[in-house]
């Protein structure tokens, strides 16, 4: 290897973290490039019409955004109602069922009241005929005694 290669030492930007160099050696063939840019090569000027062109798509864009935005929001909503519609679905057949229960409980509680007020009545019956029937056979012992 040769040790007589050119070497160029340009100072890039100075920073409060340090420093930046680049180094550029000279070229070993003849046909080399001699020069390395510094910096990406420039832009040619864009035109009106790529600036109009680049500004409707942009446009484009956001209106496409929206949109999707608003499918969402309307489809969260629509979620919303039915959520809320199945709710009160259910409130309303929990009502119905707590309502059909209670009145099939106070039948119950009608039909038993009224078999035992009927045994009692045929309790009271049977009673009043063993007392009939004690005073009956009270008055024939009277009788035959008198």
């Amino acid at each position: 290897m040769d040790n007589s290669v050119d070497m160029q030492v340009k100072e890039l930007n100075k920073r409060a973290s340090g420093q930046a160099f680049e180094v550029i050696l000279s070229p070993t063939t003849p046909d080399a490039k001699v020069e390395f840019p510094l910096s990406p090569k420039t832009k040619k000027g864009t035109s009106l019409d790529e600036i109009k062109k680049k500004l409707e798509a942009a446009d484009e864009r956001r209106k496409s955004h929206e949109a999707e935005l608003l499918k969402h929001l309307a489809e969260a909503r629509e979620h919303q109602k039915e959520v809320v519609q199945k709710a009160i679905k259910e409130s309303c057949d929990f009502s119905k069922q707590t309502q059909e229960k209670v009145i099939q409980k106070m039948e119950a509680n009608k039909e038993n009241r009224t078999a035992r007020l009927a045994a009692l009545n045929e309790k009271f019956k049977e009673k009043d005929k063993k007392l009939q029937e004690v005073r009956k056979n009270k008055e024939q012992m009277k009788d035959t005694k008198n």
